[in-house]
C-alpha cells in the first residue's frame, strides 16, 4: 500500500492533463496555421497544381510551312509516312528500361535491336550518335519509314509493344528539283531541347517539347515563321486517368511558306558546274608542285546584279539533306562531321574566307584614284618589283612597261599596285607612321563592305579580314608569347615568320602594305562579299543585303509579306572611276586575262565584264576565283587548290550564263532554252485555297 497522500497524488494527475491539454492546443495551432497558409496564403497556387495534376494534353503538330524557289517549285516541304515512336519515360517503368519491347520493335522493323537502343537514348557529352537530342518526355522516332504491314503488326498486337506507337504523320522531305540539292542554304531540322523549351517559355514564339527546329540554313532563319503553332488538346481525367471531359483545345496552325529568290534550275546547273569544275582541276598538274591539284572545296554565288538577291548558291562538298529528316544515322554523321569528308555542312559561299587575290584589285583601284592617282596615268607595270633584298613578282602578268590602272586590271598586273601601295606606305610615315595615317588601301576596304558581313539571311555569315594597323596590333597581342617562343632566325620558312613577328609584328611593314595590295598577305574575303561588290560595280554603285527570303505567305495565301531589298552602302567611288572599272572589267573578257574563256560571246547583246584571281596560299596549292557580271546578274567561282582563276572556274561561270541566256557555244541565243533571261520579280501565283502555283 503506497504512503502517497490522497492529496499528491491528485495534483500530479491534474498536472499531466495540462500538460497534455498544452501539447493538443500546440497541435491544433499547428494544424490551423498550416491549413492557413495553404488555403489562403499559397491557396491559388495549390489549386492549380491540384487542376493541373488532372488535366492531360495532347499535341497536334503544326504542319510545317514549304521553302519555294521563285516559281513556286519546293525546295523543301512535308510528305506522309508510318512513323514508329517509342515513349521514353513508358520505357523507364519496366524492370528492364524497355530492352525488350525494344529488341521486339526492331525485329518487326528489321534492324538491330542495338540501333534502335542506341536511337532512344539521350545525347549527352560523352554519348556518340546515334541518340536522342531533343526532350526525354516526347516521342523518340525509331524510323519514319515503316512499311503499312509493320505499322498494323504493332498496332493490332498493342499489348506486346508498350510504350510504342505507330501511325502515319507530316515528315519534313528535301525533293531535289532540277537536281539541285541545296543543301547549305536550306539546312535541316532536329527535335528541340529542354533548354531551348526553357528559354523560350516567356518569348512570343514558345515551343513545345515535340517541337523540330531549325538548325542551320534558311530553315534556321525563318524557323518561327515555317514551324508555325502546334494545336493543344487538354482532357481532364480522374485520378485513375480516365478522361471525364474536355478542358480546351487550340486549332493547330500550319507554318508559313518561303518563297526564295533561287530558281531550282540554275541552282542545279551550278551545282554540277561547280563539281565538274572541281573533278577537271584535279586532272590538271600544278607547275609550282608538279603534281595534280587537289581541287579539295569550293562555292559558287549567282545573284541579281540590282537587287542583291541570290539565285543560286552552290557549296562543295556537299550532302543530301534528308539524312537528318528521322533522326541521322551513325555513320552518315561521322560523314558530315570528320575532318577527312572536309566538313560538308559549312556553307563555304558565307563561311570560307580565302585571299582573294586578283579579284581584290577593284577595291585597290578605287583606293589608288581616292589617294589621287589619275586611273588613265601612266605607271610601270615591270615583272616584278623589288624592295630591299625582297622581290615581289607578277603571278599571272608579264612585263608591259608604263600602263594605265584600267590595262592593269584588264591584264592583271601586280606590279603596277606594287608601287603605289608602296608609295602611300612611304606617304603614311613608313615603319614609323604618322599619327593619322590615310592608310588609303584599309580605308577603301572597309568602305567596299569587307571585314564585316554582308548581312544574307543566312546563319553563321563570317566576316573575312581586312588587315589594318589596329588587326595587327590585336592580333600581334593575341600570338606574340608564341611566336617569340617558337620563332628562329635561321629555321624553316614559318619558324621565320614567327621571329620576325615576334620583333615587330604589330606593325605595318612595307611587305605587309605590297602584299595587301593585291588581295594576298592575311587578306581574307568570302565570295559572297566579293559577289556583293561586284554586283554594286554592275548596278552603279549600291551595295544590297545578299537576300534569298523573297516573301514570307501564310498558309491560307491570305497574307503575303515581301521581303524587300535593302541596301547597306555605296561604294566609295564616283561615276567616273565606276564607269573607268567597268570598261576595264569588259576588257578583261574580250582581250584581257579572261578573253580565252569567253570567245564568240555576244558582248554586243549581252556585254561581259570579269576578273581572274589566283590567290597563293603557304603550305597549299593557289586558290582559283572568278568574279563576272553582266547588267542582270554576278557570278562568282572560288575553288580551293585549284589552279589559275580563268583555267579552273572560267569555264564553270561560263556554262552557268549560257544556260540562264539560253546561249549556244557560239554565242548565238535561244530564248526558248533560256532558264532566266532576265531577273523575275513577280511572285508565284497564290491560288484561292492558299496553295502556291509552280510558274514555267
Amino acid at each position: 500500500m503506497s504512503n502517497i497522500p490522497e492529496t499528491g497524488r491528485t495534483s500530479r494527475v491534474q498536472f499531466r492533463l495540462v500538460l497534455i491539454q498544452i501539447l493538443v492546443f500546440a497541435l491544433l495551432l499547428t494544424l490551423g496555421g498550416r491549413l492557413w497558409y495553404l488555403q489562403v496564403r499559397n491557396g491559388q497556387e495549390y489549386t492549380a497544381e491540384a487542376k493541373n495534376n488532372h488535366v492531360q494534353q495532347v499535341v497536334q503538330p503544326a504542319v510545317r510551312g514549304s521553302i519555294l524557289d521563285d516559281r513556286g517549285v519546293p525546295l523543301a516541304d512535308n510528305e506522309t509516312r508510318l512513323v514508329v515512336t517509342a515513349s521514353r519515360t513508358k520505357l523507364l517503368t519496366m524492370a528492364d528500361d524497355g530492352k525488350a519491347v525494344l529488341t521486339r520493335v526492331a525485329g518487326v522493323l528489321g534492324m538491330k535491336p542495338q540501333e534502335v537502343i542506341d536511337k532512344v537514348r539521350l545525347c549527352d557529352a560523352k554519348t556518340p550518335k546515334p541518340c536522342w537530342n531533343g526532350s526525354p518526355y516526347q516521342p523518340i522516332l525509331v524510323t519514319d519509314k515503316a512499311t503499312t504491314q509493320q505499322a498494323l503488326q504493332i498496332r493490332e498486337s498493342s499489348e506486346d509493344f508498350p510504350g510504342i506507337t505507330a501511325e502515319p504523320t507530316a515528315v519534313r522531305r528535301y525533293p531535289a528539283p532540277s537536281k539541285a540539292s541545296t543543301a547549305q542554304v536550306l539546312g535541316y531540322l532536329s527535335p528541340v531541347t529542354d533548354d531551348e523549351v526553357n528559354k523560350a517559355k516567356n518569348t512570343d514564339s514558345p515551343y513545345l517539347s515535340s517541337d523540330q527546329v531549325g538548325r542551320s540554313g534558311l530553315e534556321r532563319t525563318y524557323d518561327e515563321q515555317l514551324r508555325g503553332k502546334a494545336g493543344v488538346t487538354r482532357y481532364e481525367v480522374d485520378n485513375l486517368g480516365r478522361v471525364i471531359g474536355q478542358t480546351a483545345k487550340d486549332k493547330a496552325q500550319p507554318g508559313s511558306n518561303i518563297v526564295t529568290s533561287i530558281d531550282a534550275r540554275v541552282q542545279g546547273v551550278a551545282e554540277r558546274e561547280l563539281n565538274d569544275a572541281m573533278k577537271e582541276a584535279r586532272t590538271q598538274i600544278d607547275p609550282v608542285t608538279h603534281v595534280k591539284y587537289k581541287a579539295d572545296s569550293g562555292s559558287v554565288v549567282v545573284m541579281e546584279a540590282k537587287t542583291g538577291r541570290v539565285v543560286a548558291m552552290a557549296s562543295q562538298p556537299t550532302y543530301d539533306p534528308n539524312s537528318w529528316v528521322g533522326g541521322i544515322s551513325a555513320k552518315d554523321y561521322e560523314k558530315l562531321t570528320a575532318k577527312s569528308s572536309d566538313y560538308p555542312l559549312l556553307n563555304r559561299a558565307i563561311q570560307s574566307q580565302a585571299a582573294p587575290g586578283s579579284i581584290f584589285k577593284v577595291v585597290s583601284s578605287t583606293a589608288a584614284v581616292n589617294a589621287g592617282y589619275e586611273f588613265n596615268g601612266s605607271y610601270p607595270c615591270p615583272s616584278s618589283y623589288s624592295v630591299g633584298s625582297q622581290t615581289f613578282q607578277n603571278y599571272e602578268s608579264e612585263g608591259y612597261g608604263d600602263i594605265t590602272l584600267g590595262k592593269a586590271l584588264e591584264v592583271s598586273c601586280d606590279t603596277v599596285f606594287y608601287g603605289i601601295a608602296d608609295k602611300e606606305w612611304n606617304k603614311d610615315g613608313g615603319i614609323d607612321p604618322k599619327k593619322h595615317p590615310k592608310d588609303a588601301f584599309f580605308t577603301t576596304a572597309h568602305k567596299f563592305g569587307l571585314g564585316k558581313p554582308t548581312g544574307i539571311d543566312l546563319p553563321n555569315e563570317v566576316s573575312g579580314r581586312v588587315p589594318d594597323r589596329q588587326w595587327k596590333k590585336d592580333f600581334f597581342e593575341a600570338n606574340k608569347d608564341a611566336w617569340c617562343k617558337s620563332g628562329k632566325k635561321n629555321g624553316s620558312f614559318v619558324q621565320k615568320l614567327e621571329y620576325e613577328n615576334c620583333r615587330d609584328g604589330d606593325q605595318m611593314r612595307e611587305g605587309d602594305a605590297i602584299n595587301y595590295s593585291i588581295g594576298q598577305g592575311d587578306t581574307l574575303v568570302t565570295p559572297v562579299q566579293m559577289a556583293d561588290i561586284y554586283s554594286a560595280i554592275s548596278n552603279g554603285g549600291t551595295l544590297y543585303d545578299p537576300t534569298i527570303g523573297k516573301a514570307i505567305v501564310s498558309a491560307d495565301g491570305k497574307h503575303v509579306s515581301e521581303i524587300k531589298p535593302k541596301s547597306h552602302g555605296k561604294l566609295p567611288m564616283n561615276k567616273t572611276t565606276r564607269n573607268n572599272i567597268d570598261a576595264a572589267l569588259a576588257a578583261v573578257a574580250t582581250r584581257g586575262s579572261a578573253a580565252w574563256r569567253f570567245l564568240n560571246w555576244p558582248q554586243d547583246k549581252i556585254p561581259m565584264h570579269a576578273k581572274t584571281g589566283t590567290a597563293e596560299v603557304h603550305g597549299k596549292q593557289t586558290t582559283s576565283w572568278f568574279a563576272s557580271y553582266t547588267k542582270d546578274y554576278t557570278i562568282v567561282m572560288t575553288i580551293s587548290q585549284g589552279g589559275t582563276g580563268s583555267g579552273a572556274s572560267g569555264p564553270a561561270v561560263r556554262k552557268i550564263y549560257e544556260a540562264m541566256y539560253g546561249l549556244d557555244a557560239n554565242g548565238k541565243q535561244h530564248l526558248d532554252k533560256a532558264m532566266l533571261p532576265k531577273p523575275r520579280a513577280a511572285l508565284p501565283a497564290i491560288q484561292p485555297d492558299g496553295l502556291i502555283a509552280q510558274t514555267h
